[in-house]
């Protein structure tokens, strides 16, 4: 009988009391999101900040000769005047102008990526005698300002050999001044394009080349098909930088062309600027077209300068 009432008992079930479920779901918190506002609202007023010159520029370019120095100023022109663009184009020789600086940019652009990559590789990736050595002096010239080169690049490019009627000895002639080559060839390559792309070249797995060497690829094929397309993403950051740099560029176009044939864009902006006068309309018009293709660049170019500049850790 005890037997049967102990089986009995163990087939019984009983309740078994759950604990009451509580709604993990938490309040929100109002710390994050203060702090989420306050980020956002203080982009927006840096961006506002940095607009403003732009916003102002077109806002001058299309304002009547009467309204340009209103007091209080008026940021919205109240007869707009876009025949200021037509005026603009029509001064000196814009087309010419432009054209000399879409060249410049161009080929600086094309010849900092060649040979950036190329250096920027074997200081990555070769292992010779002194490399380290001439990768040190390479970031030295970034601490050089550019205004201190200007007179001795200026010497060189003007005693150039069998140039602009030099002789064998640089002496006679003109050299380079004036010409596409002086133009061109001191901006051909950087320290700073040489640096970021042996960035981007020590992050990449050594795997990928140590199989193409089982595979009998030398060093340029590596180069070529492995190396390189993977470098894109910095390429294309490169390319954005040094074109900026070329269509930008002032000082060196200033004193390097002596003839309006030559002269580049933001050279060509000065024949608004007159001894007496200043026509700030057309110079503020032409000025935005100027900048047109620099903001277009940027538009189509942000995610890869974006992607490029965090790959290669450079920042501030």
């Amino acid at each position: 009988m005890a037997l049967a009432d102990q089986r009995l008992l163990r087939q019984q079930t009983y309740p078994v009391p759950i604990a009451p479920v509580r709604d993990r779901r938490r309040a929100p918190r109002r710390g994050p999101l203060a702090a989420s506002v306050l980020r956002h609202l203080f982009l927006l007023v840096g961006a506002a900040i940095m607009l403003m010159p732009f916003v102002w520029m077109i806002s001058t370019s299309l304002k009547p000769a009467d309204q340009l120095f209103t007091v209080p100023p008026t940021w919205i022109p109240r007869e707009l005047r876009w025949d200021t663009y037509v005026k603009a184009m029509g001064a000196g020789n814009f087309g010419r102008y432009a054209l000399n600086s879409l060249l410049l940019a161009v080929i600086n652009t094309i010849s900092n990526v060649a040979l950036a990559s190329l250096a920027g590789y074997a200081f990555a990736r070769l292992a010779f005698p002194g490399r380290r050595v001439l990768f040190v002096l390479v970031l030295a010239t970034l601490m050089v300002p550019y205004q201190v080169t200007i007179i001795p690049l200026f010497i060189i490019i003007r005693h150039i050999p069998l140039a602009g009627g030099n002789d064998l000895f640089g002496g006679g002639g003109i050299g380079w001044i004036n010409s596409y080559w002086g133009l061109t060839v001191p901006g051909a390559v950087g320290a700073f394009g040489i640096f970021m792309l042996r960035q981007f070249f020590q992050q990449l797995p050594k795997d990928l080349e140590d199989a193409a060497r089982i595979d009998g690829a030398g060093e340029l094929r590596i180069f070529l098909q492995i190396m390189f397309p993977l470098a894109l993403p910095a390429v294309a950051t490169l390319s954005i930088f040094s074109f900026q740099a070329g269509w930008n560029a002032f000082l060196w176009p200033l004193l390097i062309t002596t003839t309006d044939e030559m002269r580049t864009i933001q050279v060509g902006l000065t024949v608004f600027v007159q001894q007496y006068s200043t026509q700030w309309d057309q110079l503020m018009a032409a000025t935005v077209v100027a900048t047109l293709p620099i903001i277009a660049m940027f538009a189509v170019g942000q995610r890869y300068l974006v992607r490029g500049i965090a790959f290669t850790g450079l920042k501030g």
